[in-house]
């Protein structure tokens, strides 16, 4: 709120100061307006110039004059220089009679607004005027202010004749049909151009849009150096007559609106026009306040709708999300709609300054490119989001007509996609880039070579790139691996998270690779991942373990390891296709062999499954070391104990209901002792419980024992301990 409060404070002091500059204006002294405002009328034509009435073609002009009065049908440019340049000369005449009238009565006319009797008159006065500018072939100007320029030439032009046909030493001859045809045959040529005597105005049929033109045209030399002509006359007297309008580019200028200023500014009084029309550089103070004025609205608008852009590119890293939703999509439809303002913004801005504000000249150009600049990146940059969005819809669109909510389908699609959009977004984009390099003046076969450079640059030190687009649709189209599978490619062993039209990225264990498709292509790819016939389902990677039993095992010992590996890999809900088998592939040791298939995607995922299944399996090889016991009994054991040894031994195992009794056999006579090896198996929930039940065993056994009088040689207690 204080910071509030300031700006409305400072927003005050500005205004004011801005209402006393401007009512201090007219109090200035002349020396210090001098350089902000144009005298009209300097100097006087030679005094043996012939007047306009005294011309060859005076009478044809007022006769062209009246024909246009009559009616507005037909065309200015004519098979004749006489004929355009009379058209174009008795147009602008009747133009800015017309324009002077109406302006006369709008500022006396009640309302606001324009009564449709004057509003008829002023679509007439425009409709002449548009057809007096046709006459100009403004091909010279850039595209984006080509209407522009030539309505200002038109009027710059006008006035450039008013002096010409007024202060002309000799009489001019305009040549009609039948002149340019004796002149054509005098020079053995077709007569194409014709130049008005003693100045640098010519009239020409060529037209680089139209080879096949005949009619004549101001030619585009002409109306390209109009503005330098006329800053040489344009303060020059001439005699007043029913054809010369002398100030009327400056009055066009100088007042806002198109050919006639709005009807609020006609009933201004003329102080206030006065003050209203002081000129910095050719452009009046209104001109130079609403244009800022709006600039800064466009700026405020155009900053606040970039920031919203900006914020949706931090949503995925932000775990505080603000928008409705947060998929990926919606996301992508968002920027598009964030980015569209920018477009009318643009355009509406360009127009009112243009049109409305009526800046002119030199600024009018600058204004102009800059604003077909933010229009033509702001629709580039439109057009590659929206085709990004376009793809990223169409991805959630095909998944859901296939009837799939996977997300690993949807990242299946998107991979499929967004190269082909982004694609067509990026060309689209170049297209309207182009397209502004050519309204900017740029020659179309400039734009031409411009366009050759990538063209050239692919042929000469992009081959690569090529290689890796023909790749990736090889690897699209014969899938020997999709995003999400479990692969080794080359040396590099991990899970697909993107497949590209350049390349694709394997997640490692320690990093995230990057493999270009031709070097894909080309190696061997050695796919860990069984696929489902729901296309839509998690791959299932293999899962292959190898351990090494460095200890000595019974074949008892072997079936039991077996027994306990394949029940307990057979009860993991994350293994599918469980294979065990035991194998010697070293000649010191034998190796336990698992496979089985986990459906997970990611190596968080993936890594937790492998430990805990190796750590059952540890703990199951050490179970099935301690599922068999070899006890022994001394010599002083009698017959009858040597025999009810195994009897007692079985009740002993069987007091644990999870322990299953399996055998007890005198094995071994041994230099201090009898030793009976017993076997059983285990059925603990855990591998906790099974060390429980063990602790618990050791103890009866030793309790019975020592009931019967068997006794235990030292060296057996001592391994009993250990156990």
């Amino acid at each position: 709120m204080p910071f509030r409060s300031q700006h409305r404070r400072l927003s005050t002091w500005l205004a004011l100061l801005l209402g006393l500059w401007l009512s201090l204006l007219p109090l200035l002294p002349a020396w210090a307006q001098k350089g902000t405002t144009h005298s009209t009328l300097i100097s006087t034509p030679h005094p043996g110039a012939i007047p306009l009435q005294q011309q060859p073609f005076y009478g044809e002009l007022e006769a062209t004059r009246a024909a246009w009065q009559r009616h507005q049908l037909g065309q200015v440019v004519a098979d004749s220089p006489r004929g355009t340049l009379l058209n174009f000369y008795a147009v602008m005449a009747e133009v800015i009679e017309q324009t002077d009238a109406i302006s006369r009565a709008g500022a006396t006319d009640p309302g606001w607004d324009w009564s449709p009797q004057l509003r008829e008159q002023i679509e007439d006065a425009e409709t002449l005027f548009v057809l007096a500018v046709g006459a100009l072939n403004a091909s010279h100007f850039p595209g984006s202010v080509r209407q522009d320029m030539a309505e200002e030439a038109a009027l710059q032009l006008k006035q450039i004749l008013d002096y010409v046909l007024n202060t002309s030493p000799s009489p001019i001859n305009i040549p009609g049909n039948t002149a340019l045809s004796q002149l054509s045959a005098n020079k053995g040529k077709a007569g194409s151009n014709w130049r008005l005597p003693g100045t640098a105005i010519s009239l020409s049929t060529e037209r680089d849009d139209d080879p096949d033109n005949t009619d004549f045209f101001f030619s585009a030399d002409t109306v390209s150096r109009v503005g330098q002509m006329y800053s040489d006359i344009q303060r020059i007297n001439l005699p007043k007559n029913s054809f010369t309008t002398p100030g009327i580019y400056k009055q066009f200028s100088h007042t806002p609106g198109f050919l006639i200023p709005p009807k609020w500014y006609l009933k201004l009084n003329p102080s206030t026009r006065s003050l209203l029309e002081i000129s910095y550089f050719d452009q009046t103070i209104l001109q130079i306040i609403a244009t800022a004025f709006i600039a800064a609205i466009g700026a405020s608008l155009a900053y606040i709708t970039a920031l919203l852009l900006v914020r949706t590119y931090r949503l995925k890293d932000n775990s505080k999300r603000q928008l409705p939703t947060t998929e990926d999509d919606n996301i992508a439809w968002l920027r598009v709609i964030f980015i569209i303002p920018v477009l009318p913004i643009a355009h509406f801005s360009q127009i009112a300054i243009n049109d409305y504000i009526n800046v002119t000249g030199r600024p009018l150009e600058l204004i102009t490119f800059f604003y077909y600049i933010v229009y033509f990146i702001a629709a580039s940059l439109l057009s590659f989001l929206f085709f990004e969005a376009l793809g990223r819809s169409a991805a959630e669109w095909l998944m859901k007509l296939r009837g799939s909510q996977s997300q690993l389908m949807l990242q299946r699609m998107n991979n499929l996609l967004m190269p082909i959009s982004r694609s067509l977004g990026v060309l689209s984009a170049l297209a309207l880039l182009y397209q502004l390099l050519i309204l900017l003046g740029l020659p179309p076969t400039t734009v031409l070579a411009f366009s050759a450079v990538p063209g050239l640059a692919v042929g000469l030190g992009a081959s690569k790139l090529l290689g890796n687009l023909f790749a990736g649709l090889a690897i699209q189209t014969d899938r020997p691996l999709r995003v999400g599978e479990f692969c080794k490619v080359g040396e590099d062993t991990g899970f697909i998270t993107k497949i590209g039209l350049r390349s694709l990225e394997l997640q490692t264990l320690e990093s995230r690779i990057t493999i270009p498709n031709s070097i894909a292509d080309e190696t061997t790819i050695i796919n860990f991942s069984r696929r489902s016939p729901s296309s839509e389902a998690n791959p299932m990677q293999g899962l292959d373990l190898k351990l090494a039993i460095h200890e000595e095992l019974s074949p008892d010992q072997i079936s039991d390891l077996l027994h306990y590996s394949r029940a307990a890999l057979a009860a993991d809900p994350d293994l599918a296709d469980v294979i065990v088998s035991i194998d010697q592939l070293s000649t010191d040791s034998l190796t336990l062999i698992c496979f089985a298939m986990v459906s997970l995607h990611g190596w968080a995922a993936f890594l937790q499954v492998r430990e805990r299944i190796l750590q059952r399996l540890q703990e199951l090889i050490d179970q099935v070391k301690k599922s068999r016991i070899v006890i022994g009994v001394s010599y002083d054991t009698n017959q009858q104990q040597l025999h009810d040894i195994p009897n007692l031994i079985r009740g002993v195992v069987d007091k644990d209901p999870l322990f299953r009794f399996r055998s007890c056999r005198l094995m071994t006579i041994n230099e201090f002792s009898y030793d009976y090896v017993f076997d059983f198996r285990s059925s603990h929930p855990s591998y906790g419980a099974f060390k429980d039940g063990i602790s618990r065993l050791n103890t009866d056994l030793l309790a019975c024992f020592e009931a019967q009088g068997i006794e235990i040689p030292f060296p057996t207690q001592t391994e009993l301990q250990k156990l």
